[in-house]
């Protein structure tokens, strides 16, 4: 049976689509879907690691397979989590507007898009930004201190835009890598299967 209040909300049942270059996947990551999931109950939450993002540099030893693989890892035991190749498998730069388009084929009940709220303040300087803010839903992850009466102006006034209730969180993937190259602990960082390879592939030293 399904709970009645999970039905007010505006996103039910949608396909939540959560991009990143993952490099690599923490537990911060994993809270923001969890968070999202429950808070605009999602059908699921798709992770999608970039295969060649456009505002990026990414260290040749963190391949799109490398980070792939630890987002897989991480998301072991998590029934309504999943990990999509699409834009690992999609030759050419990896375009946000590009992945939703494909995304919407193939879940007709709707998608939206999970993303830091610092990363979407940019969002003029991604590819075709006015068809972007319109293709679906956004929901929007605090960092660094954005409030959201920033996204009360034009393009983002076009769009449908959430955001996450949550406390925001310092943790971010430079983290990890800084404190991995230091060779300090990264258990309590990232999931334990995300910590196991990384020593093993020794990805980030």
């Amino acid at each position: 049976m399904v709970v009645p209040d999970r039905e007010m909300s505006p996103l039910y049942n949608r396909v939540g689509l959560f991009g990143g270059t993952f490099n690599p996947v923490h537990n911060a990551h994993i809270v923001i879907a969890e968070r999202a999931l429950t808070q605009f109950a999602l059908a699921k939450v798709i992770f999608i690691p970039s295969g060649h993002p456009p505002h990026k540099q990414i260290i040749e030893r963190a391949t799109a397979h490398c980070r792939y693989e630890m987002v897989r890892r991480a998301l072991i035991g998590y029934p309504h989590f999943e990990v999509s190749r699409v834009e690992i498998d999609r030759p050419g730069p990896s375009y946000t507007i590009d992945t939703i388009n494909s995304m919407k084929e193939l879940y007709p009940q709707g998608v939206c898009f999970i993303v830091g709220a610092d990363l979407f303040k940019k969002i003029e300087t991604w590819k075709d930004p006015e068809d972007l803010i319109t293709s679906c839903p956004f929901i929007l992850a605090p960092r660094n201190g954005i409030k959201k009466e920033e996204f009360e102006r034009l393009p983002f006034s076009r769009g449908e835009i959430y955001f996450l209730d949550i406390e925001e969180m310092e943790l971010s993937s430079s983290i990890v890598r800084e404190t991995y190259r230091k060779r300090e602990n990264i258990d309590g960082l990232v999931p334990a299967g995300v910590a196991a390879y990384i020593e093993e592939k020794d990805i980030y030293r």
